[in-house]
């Protein structure tokens, strides 16, 4: 399985709205909730009306397309790294699962990834 790094740093924001997200950035999750508006962008693309964000993320992804029928891949990567003591944040959308992690972790955290044998591109 291979795992690509993605090459900018990122921050989880609560918004008061959406108004001010830059939906064209090239990376935007978004969450709604009936408790909050939250997202995960870009630290330059942050918008103005956050209301708390934690920045210094940094992300790789599982890549390619993973189909619903499989079972545990985000479970054994968090585990892997949860042994290591790196926390994760974890995005899953309808093609794939995003992992980030704080940015004094991310080699760590790679490196933990590529001795398991996960192919780091």
């Amino acid at each position: 399985m291979e795992i690509k790094k993605i090459n900018y740093d990122f921050s989880v924001c609560k918004v008061a709205d959406y108004t001010f997200v830059d939906f064209e950035s090239k990376y935007c999750f978004v969450g709604k909730t009936d408790e909050e508006n939250s997202m995960v962008c870009i630290t330059e693309n942050t918008p103005t009306n956050v209301i708390e964000r934690e920045d210094g993320w940094k992300a790789f992804r599982i890549q390619g397309v993973l189909d619903f029928s499989l079972i545990g891949i985000l479970s054994k990567l968090s585990t892997l790294l949860a042994e290591n003591e790196i926390a994760i944040f974890a995005i899953s959308t309808f093609n794939t699962d995003y992992i980030l992690t704080k940015k004094e972790n991310y080699e760590k955290a790679i490196n933990i990834l590529s001795s398991a044998g996960y192919k780091i591109v």
